[in-house]
């Protein structure tokens, strides 16, 4: 059985260059094209190396969750206890105002506010990626809990989705324009939420 050629740049690197192809343009504006410029690859070995633009979408999608969510959970194991975390994350997010980063959104929330009511693999891996944040923010709530930072009796899984709606309308300010000034009095209010 004859074989492909064998491949001859980096995947990682082809990889990573879609994803940012997707998180500036999302899945559907992103066309074949700007992906084959970005990963300097012909239509050929994009499809020998990822299958098609739906598969290449997931790939990118899957590293982008893995990345966040592993930079997330370590820093919530570092961190002096889950609120300073919780109340860090919150404001460096809303101190990115103005920023190109800013501007770029999360490739996560994006792409489940872009493909959230369609059916397919795409959609299906945009809620798994919220639901993982949902899970480590879950995590958070549970240890300020038992730190004694929230009240004990609080349904924490209702407290992880109320975080992700936070971040999800955070993310949804900066994008519009939103200042620093009006990104932190939001994310103010949404601390003094959890502590009540």
């Amino acid at each position: 059985m004859r074989r492909g050629r064998p491949i001859a740049f980096s995947p990682d690197e082809a990889a990573n260059a879609a994803m940012q192809v997707f998180w500036a343009r999302g899945y559907d504006n992103a066309s074949t094209r700007d992906l084959l410029e970005a990963m300097h690859l012909s239509r050929s070995s994009l499809y020998q190396a990822f299958g098609n633009k739906e598969q290449l979408f997931l790939e990118a999608l899957r590293r982008y969750r893995e990345s966040l969510l592993g930079r997330l959970g370590r820093r919530l194991e570092a961190a002096p206890s889950a609120m300073a975390f919780l109340a860090s994350l919150f404001r460096e997010t809303a101190q990115e105002a103005g920023s190109d980063r800013a501007a770029l959104g999360c490739l996560i929330f994006n792409s489940a506010s872009e493909l959230g009511q369609h059916d397919g693999p795409p959609s299906q891996h945009a809620r798994q990626s919220i639901a993982a944040i949902t899970a480590l923010f879950q995590l958070a709530v549970t240890r300020a809990q038992a730190e004694g930072e929230i009240a004990p009796e609080r349904d924490a899984a209702a407290l992880a989705s109320y975080l992700t709606m936070g971040m999800a309308g955070l993310r949804t300010l900066l994008k519009s324009g939103a200042d620093a000034g009006q990104a932190g009095q939001a994310v103010e209010l949404l601390l003094d939420g959890l502590r009540r």
